[in-house]
């Protein structure tokens, strides 16, 4: 039987607020338990919530960005269940009517090339508590354990973003994430940072028979913060519910957790559907009216979006689209790609060559070093007169890298051109020196030149290799290569 797989995603991003979504408190992370909890978060008689207007704000940038409907009027409900961690025994969230509803996000799959995943909401929420789980030893020697609970977090402002179920792989979900994650920092409304849960996934996974229409039964892995294990999570999944149906047994809509280092989803309690909520209306917060001039303001406000900017590197500098794409993942590295192609060295830098090292070599280097490209010790006009002297023949590739990582150590520091001029590297460009090189080269050589007579074409690479050698890599290769052919012919 052929199955089909069928995800869809929940995303809790945590707004980059200082303060929570209904109180002044402060939402910085690792401070101590319960120490930025008030009697708001907690919900202590005689309190009333006040609406954070700086997460709505943050809403509607994301409503804008994925070309989503922004109601005018949006309404707050009681969301009610037990959790040790739920101070209020209800929260708050958004159901009837969110913030924002519709929209699509562009991505690509390894199997389906482009297409747009299609988002059914987004709406604000408070988040929960935080139970915390210690082990210790008691005076009889037996393990003992216990569990305390943090409402540091309770009442930190959420957006949470609903897809539609158009995802067909572990593959595209995570293209969805990885895409959705850029763009919450690209546009200034979430750190993104997974470690600390300003960013967690929930997938919701089924399987079908290929060509049915009807949706399997469904669900839901809590609580993904990492790209790897969605990826494994979902993988996973996808194998226990085929083996699961093709044995015969039936699928149970429930909410499951993953275990990463036994890599499997375990049952944490059966799914409950809306009616079980028993959502109402708060009735401490009136409607959240929007208006058409707060929305144009904020519109004025927006940067440049990655998907827009891609397609105008591809215009304005002739980088490829798959280039293109990769580079608007960040904004940071976006910067320092266009700083570089417009840095005024003398030459038009070629933008795909630009592309190029960027997402080699320097990408390279920020992964071994563990930096982020803000960090790179050689900055954009630094790197651009580099590329300035490959472009124009001065050096080599081989020397050009290793002139970056002279550059790219700060004990030796310098310009490229002094680093050039300092250690003699310009490039051999003369002919008539390649020329006298070359004739040295096949007079050492005869064994090889035979070989290369009788047929071997990779005798012609060694002998390549040995004329740069002798200039330690300074030879115009194009030339070398020129000259070689022309004299093993003649």
């Amino acid at each position: 039987m052929k199955w089909e797989v069928v995800v869809g995603i929940e995303t809790h991003t945590q707004l980059s607020t200082a303060s929570k979504i209904f109180s002044s408190a402060s939402t910085a992370f690792g401070a101590v338990p319960n120490s930025h909890a008030s009697a708001v978060d907690i919900a202590l008689p005689g309190v009333l919530p006040v609406l954070n207007k700086g997460a709505v704000e943050r809403a509607i940038r994301f409503g804008l960005a994925v070309g989503g409907t922004i109601n005018r009027r949006s309404v707050f409900a009681r969301k009610n269940y037990f959790y040790p961690d739920l101070p209020k025994g209800y929260q708050i969230s958004q159901y009837e009517i969110p913030v924002v509803q519709g929209g699509s996000i562009a991505i690509v799959s390894p199997t389906r090339g482009a297409f747009r995943v299609a988002l059914t909401r987004a709406h604000l929420e408070e988040d929960a508590g935080k139970s915390l789980h210690e082990a210790f030893d008691s005076p009889g020697g037996l393990g003992r354990g216990m569990t305390g609970i943090d409402f540091n977090r309770a009442g930190t402002p959420l957006l949470e973003i609903v897809s539609e179920p158009d995802l067909r792989s572990s593959e595209e979900a995570v293209a969805y994430a990885k895409t959705l994650h850029s763009l919450v920092k690209w546009i200034g409304i979430c750190d993104g940072n997974m470690q600390e849960g300003s960013f967690r996934c929930d997938a919701n996974v089924s399987v079908r028979l290929a060509g049915d229409a009807k949706l399997g039964t469904r669900c839901e892995i809590k609580n993904l913060n990492s790209f790897r294990f969605m990826q494994q999570a979902i993988e996973f999944e996808v194998r226990r519910q085929i083996e699961l149906i093709e044995d015969g047994g039936t699928m149970v809509q429930e909410t499951r957790l993953y275990d990463p280092d036994r890599n499997e989803t375990r049952s944490m309690r059966s799914k409950e559907d809306a009616q079980d909520y028993r959502y109402f209306p708060d009735p401490d917060l009136p409607p959240l009216v929007i208006d058409g001039t707060w929305i144009e303001q904020v519109r004025a406000e927006m940067p440049e979006l990655p998907e827009s900017m891609a397609h105008r590197f591809v215009g304005d500098y002739g980088v490829p689209i798959t280039d293109a794409v990769q580079l608007t993942a960040s904004r940071e590295i976006a910067r320092y790609f266009e700083s570089t192609v417009q840095a005024p060295v003398g030459v038009h830098l070629s933008g795909k060559t630009a592309a190029n090292w960027i997402l080699g070599e320097i990408t390279a280097r920020l992964n071994r070093d563990g930096i982020e490209i803000e960090q790179a010790p050689v900055r954009p006009h630094e790197f651009a007169q580099l590329l300035a002297r490959f472009q124009d023949n001065t050096i080599a590739g081989s020397i050009a890298k290793a002139v970056l990582d002279r550059m790219w150590n700060s004990e030796i520091g310098g310009e490229a051109d002094a680093i050039i001029a300092a250690k003699g590297l310009r490039q051999i460009s003369d002919s008539g020196a390649i020329e006298k090189l070359v004739d040295d080269v096949l007079a050492a050589n005869p064994a090889i030149v035979a070989e290369y007579q009788a047929g071997k074409a990779k005798a012609f690479n060694s002998l390549v290799g040995k004329a740069m050698a002798a200039t330690k890599g300074k030879a115009n290769p194009a030339q070398v290569n020129a000259i070689l052919k022309r004299k093993l012919a003649g």
